[in-house]
C-alpha cells in the first residue's frame, strides 16, 4: 500500500501527468522518485487514482488519461488566488473565464474541459460527486444555457491535488461525465500552515486579498481532522474608457469559507470519513448603463430627478454553498466496502441595487411627485440540492491472469430546484400600460410569481466495474452502468478501455466508451419573465419552463438525455527519469445536446407568434435537445529535468487542440422550417467556439539554494464569434486573433517553514482583440473570450508553516 502511495504522489509512470503546481511549473510525466519516502500520514495509507476502483490503485496501474496537479506550490507561492484561475493557468484542457456584463454568469466562473460545456464535465470530491450551482448561464460567451460545477467554492489552502480523467467515464461515474472527471482531493495532514496573498491589476484596481490558513490535528491516535479557513476580498476593476459609463471587469466579490476534512480509524482498515465545507459569497457585478437627460433611456429606463447623467445598475448575488460526506469503509471478508451520503446545496439570491422602476417613477411624475422609485429590489432567486448515497465494493483476485480487480455498487440520488419570485417592485408594471417607463428592476427584473417552482426527481444506479491485468503488460478495463431517472427513464453506459506497455520506455492505450448526461433540473424547470412594450402594447419575454402551458403550446418535446460516444488512443513515452511525453487523440460524438433556443415571435415565426398572443406573452425561447456535435482533439505533454549550473531546470509544455462542430440542427416538428431561429448562426459559434480551440503552456521552472522562479507562457488560438446583426446583414463575424500572456513569479524560502513570493501575471498586459461594441455579447470592445480583459497584474504572497 505504501509504494502504491508513493507512486501515485509522485507521478512514477508516463500512464499519469504529474503536474506539481503552478508557481513552480515543474509538471512532469514521470518526475524521478525521492531517495527516501515521505512520512507517511495519518490517513493517507492508501491512495485513489480516478478512473480505476482498485483498491490498490496506483498512478502506473491506469490505461486512461490522468492530469496529476499538485496545489501544493499554488498555495503557497501562486499569484492566482483562486482555483478556477490556477487550473485554467496550468491545465491546457481546461478552460475558466471570468465573464463581464452577462448577469449571473458574472457571478459563478463556470469551468469546462476539451472545449465542450460546463456541465458536462463531472466533478467529484474525494472520490464523491459534487453539486452543481443553482445557476443556468443565459449570457456570456461561455457555457450559455448550461449549468456547472462552482470550483471557487472550495478554499485552494484545503486541496491536496486535483486529479484529471481526460476521458468520456460515464459508465464508471454516472451522468456529466461526457468530457471527463476532475477529483479534488482535500489534505489530511497533520501541521498547520497559513499564507497572506494580495494581488492587483497594473492600472491600480481589482484589489484581491486572500488570508488563508490550515491546520491539521490528531483524532486520538491515528485520526486527523483539516481545518481550513479562508476570506476572499476581491475588488471591482473597470476597463471602460474615461467618460463612458459603463463598468466594465472583473465583480466584486468577499467570501468567508470554512472547510473541514477527516478521517478515524476503526480498529484495522475500517475508518469513518468526514468532509463538511460552507461558504458564503457577496458578489457584486454591474449590467449595462442607462443613459441620463436627452437619451432614449429618459423616461423609459430611467427618471430624470433620479438620474440625470445616467446610471449603472448592480447585480448583487448572496450565494450560500454548503457540502458535505460521511461515510464508513470496512472489509467483509475479502471484500472492500464503502458506504457514504453525500449532500450539496447552492443558493443564490439576486438584489438589485443602484437601479429604478421606471414605471413606479413615472407614475410618481403622473400623480405630481418628482418622478421617484426605489434603488434598491429583492429580485429573488433560486437554489438547488442534491443528496446522494453510495455503496460501493471492490476485490482484488490473485488467481486469475495477473490479477483482476472487481468493482459494483449502487447509488441513489435526489436532487431540488427551487425558483423564489423577488418583491413586487423588481418585476411589475404599476401603471399597466407601459407609458414613459419599462417594469421591473432596471439591470435585472425579479423573478415574477409565475415562475416559482419546486421540483424534485430521483435516480437510482448499478454498476460493475472490471480491471483485468491479462499480463503484467496488458491491462483490460471493463465498466457497464444502468441508471433510471424518475423524470426521463433509464440509460445504459459501457466502456472498454486497454494499455499495452510496448517496452519499458512506451506505453500505448485507447478507450471506447458511451455516455450520457441527463438534463439538469435547472434546464427542465428555468423559467424567467420580464416585461416588454410591443407596439405600445406590454407584453411578456418567457424562457418556458420545459413541460409548461407555454412549451405545450409551441410543442417543445420533453427533454431527454445527451447521449455521446467517446474514442480516445494515446502513447506515453518515458526513457529516462529526466523526460516524459504523452499524447492523446480523441473523439466525442454527441447527440441531443441541450441548447437554449432563440426567441420566437409573431415576426419570426407568424403561426406560433398567434399561439403565444393568445397566451399573453410576445416572444418565447425554450431548451430543447436539437443539435448534434463532434468534437476532435489533440492532448500533447512533454516534460524535462536537467542540471544547470549549480541549479535545477524543470520544463514542462502541455497542449490541447479541441475542434468542435455542430453535425445536425434537429427541431421539433412544430419548429422544422425554423431552425436558423432555434439555432442562429451566432449560437452555433458558442457551441463550436465559445471557448479557443488552441490553447498551450509552455513553463520553465528553476531552482537554486533558496531561490525559486518560474516564467510561464500561456497561448490561447484564435476565436471567430457571431455578432448580434449576423453576416446576413452584411456583418462580419467577430475573429479573435491568437493570443499570448506570460507569467512570471520569484520567490526566496528564508527556510524550511517560509517563503515569500513576488511575481506578475500577464505581465505584458495582453488583452483579446478589440471588436465593434455594439456587436459583442458584453456591450464592450473587449470580451472575455480567450482569457480575461484586465491585463496584467502582480502580487505578492508569504506562506509559513508552523
Amino acid at each position: 500500500m505504501k509504494k502504491a502511495v508513493l507512486l501515485a504522489l509522485y507521478g512514477a509512470s508516463a500512464a499519469a501527468v504529474f503536474i506539481p503546481g503552478m508557481a513552480a511549473a515543474q509538471t512532469t510525466a514521470a518526475p524521478a522518485a525521492p531517495a527516501a519516502a515521505p512520512a507517511t500520514e495519518p490517513g493517507m495509507q492508501t491512495a485513489t487514482i480516478i478512473g480505476s476502483r482498485r483498491v490498490n490503485s496506483s498512478a502506473t496501474e491506469t490505461p486512461l488519461p490522468v492530469d496529476f496537479i499538485s496545489i501544493s506550490k499554488s498555495a503557497e507561492q501562486g499569484g492566482q488566488f483562486d482555483l478556477a484561475q490556477i487550473l485554467a493557468n496550468i491545465s491546457p484542457s481546461f478552460n475558466s473565464t471570468r465573464q463581464t456584463g452577462a448577469d449571473g454568469a458574472d457571478l459563478v466562473d463556470s469551468a469546462a474541459l476539451r472545449g465542450l460545456g460546463s456541465d458536462q464535465t463531472l466533478v467529484l470530491v474525494n472520490g464523491k460527486r459534487r453539486h452543481t450551482v443553482a445557476l443556468v448561464n443565459l449570457f456570456g460567451a461561455r457555457n450559455r444555457g448550461n449549468t456547472g460545477t462552482d470550483l471557487n467554492a472550495i478554499p485552494v489552502m484545503a486541496i491536496s491535488n486535483v486529479q484529471v480523467l481526460r476521458d468520456g467515464a460515464a459508465a464508471q461515474y454516472g451522468s456529466d461525465a461526457i468530457a471527463g472527471v476532475m477529483d479534488i482531493s482535500l489534505k489530511k495532514s497533520l501541521g498547520c500552515e497559513a499564507s497572506f496573498g494580495y494581488s492587483q491589476y497594473s492600472v491600480g484596481d481589482g484589489k484581491n486579498y486572500l488570508p488563508s490558513a490550515y491546520c491539521g490535528i490528531a483524532l486520538g491516535e491515528k485520526g486527523v481532522l483539516g481545518i481550513t479557513v479562508e476570506y476572499t476580498d476581491r475588488g471591482r476593476s473597470n476597463r471602460a474608457d474615461p467618460g463612458n459609463p459603463r463598468t466594465i471587469g472583473d465583480t466584486k466579490v468577499t467570501s468567508p469559507t470554512v472547510y473541514l476534512n477527516g478521517e478515524v480509524p476503526n480498529g484495522g482498515s475500517d475508518k469513518l470519513y468526514f468532509t463538511l465545507g460552507t461558504q458564503q459569497r457577496k458578489a457584486s457585478s454591474a449590467a449595462f448603463a442607462r443613459g441620463g437627460i436627452g437619451s432614449d433611456d429618459i423616461p423609459s429606463r430611467n427618471s430624470a430627478a433620479m438620474y440625470p447623467n445616467g446610471f449603472v445598475p448592480y447585480i448583487n448575488g448572496d450565494i450560500n454553498d454548503i457540502y458535505g460526506t460521511i461515510g464508513y469503509k470496512w472489509d467483509i471478508g475479502e471484500w472492500r466496502a464503502d458506504l457514504s451520503q453525500t449532500y450539496g446545496f447552492n443558493e443564490l439570491k439576486y438584489t438589485t441595487s443602484n437601479t429604478l422602476n421606471a414605471s413606479i417613477a413615472n407614475k410618481d411624475l403622473l400623480a405630481g411627485g418628482k418622478g421617484i422609485s426605489p434603488t434598491r429590489f429583492d429580485a429573488g432567486g433560486f437554489s438547488f440540492s442534491q443528496a446522494t448515497t453510495n455503496l460501493d465494493f471492490s476485490r482484488f483476485f490473485d488467481g486469475f491472469m495477473n490479477g483482476v480487480n472487481v468493482a459494483f455498487g449502487a447509488e441513489y440520488r435526489r436532487e431540488n430546484y427551487k425558483i423564489f419570485a423577488g418583491e413586487a417592485g423588481s418585476y411589475n408594471d404599476v401603471d399597466g400600460v407601459g407609458f414613459g417607463g419599462n417594469a421591473g428592476s432596471q439591470g435585472f427584473p425579479g423573478f415574477q410569481p409565475s415562475d416559482r417552482t419546486d421540483k424534485n426527481r430521483n435516480s437510482i444506479a448499478a454498476y460493475v466495474d472490471v480491471e483485468t491485468d491479462v499480463t503484467n503488460r496488458f491491462i483490460v478495463q471493463t465498466a457497464m452502468r444502468g441508471e433510471r431517472y424518475s423524470d426521463f427513464g433509464s440509460t445504459l453506459t459501457g466502456k472498454l478501455a486497454a494499455s499495452y506497455k510496448v517496452s519499458d520506455a512506451v506505453l500505448m492505450r485507447g478507450s471506447l466508451s458511451t455516455g450520457f448526461r441527463a438534463p439538469s433540473l435547472q434546464q427542465v424547470y428555468f423559467s424567467s419573465t420580464f416585461t416588454d412594450f410591443i407596439s405600445g402594447k406590454p407584453m411578456d419575454v418567457v424562457l418556458a419552463p420545459n413541460g409548461g402551458a407555454i412549451a405545450n403550446a409551441a410543442g417543445i418535446p420533453k427533454l431527454k438525455d445527451e447521449t455521446s460516444k467517446n474514442y480516445t488512443f494515446g502513447l506515453t513515452y518515458k526513457p529516462s527519469n529526466a523526460f516524459s511525453m504523452t499524447a492523446d487523440l480523441y473523439r466525442i460524438d454527441i447527440a441531443d445536446r441541450i441548447v437554449l433556443s432563440g426567441r420566437f415571435d409573431a415576426d419570426n415565426y407568424p403561426a406560433l407568434g398567434a399561439t403565444l398572443s393568445a397566451l399573453g406573452v410576445g416572444q418565447a425561447q425554450f431548451f430543447v435537445n436539437s443539435v448534434n456535435t463532434k468534437t476532435q482533439g489533440l492532448d500533447l505533454t512533454a516534460s524535462h529535468k536537467t542540471s544547470l549550473g549549480s541549479g535545477r531546470l524543470s520544463t514542462y509544455l502541455g497542449l490541447n487542440y479541441s475542434k468542435t462542430e455542430v453535425t445536425k440542427v434537429q427541431a421539433p416538428p412544430s419548429l422544422r422550417g425554423y431552425e436558423d431561429v432555434l439555432l442562429s448562426e451566432r449560437e452555433r459559434l458558442f457551441i463550436e467556439q465559445g471557448g479557443p480551440r488552441m490553447k498551450a503552456t509552455l513553463a520553465f521552472n528553476y531552482d537554486q539554494g533558496p531561490w525559486a522562479s518560474e516564467f510561464k507562457v500561456i497561448h490561447y488560438g484564435s476565436q471567430t464569434l457571431g455578432t448580434f446583426s449576423g453576416t446576413a446583414a452584411g456583418v462580419p463575424n467577430a475573429y479573435y486573433e491568437p493570443k499570448t500572456s506570460a507569467d512570471l513569479s520569484l520567490t526566496y524560502a528564508f527556510n524550511d517553514t517560509t517563503k515569500l513570493t513576488v511575481g506578475g501575471n500577464n505581465v505584458f498586459n495582453v488583452k483579446p482583440t478589440r471588436q465593434d461594441p455594439n456587436e459583442t455579447d458584453n456591450g464592450f470592445y473587449y470580451d472575455s473570450v480567450q482569457f480575461g480583459l484586465g491585463g496584467a497584474s502582480y502580487f505578492i504572497k508569504l506562506w509559513k508553516k508552523f
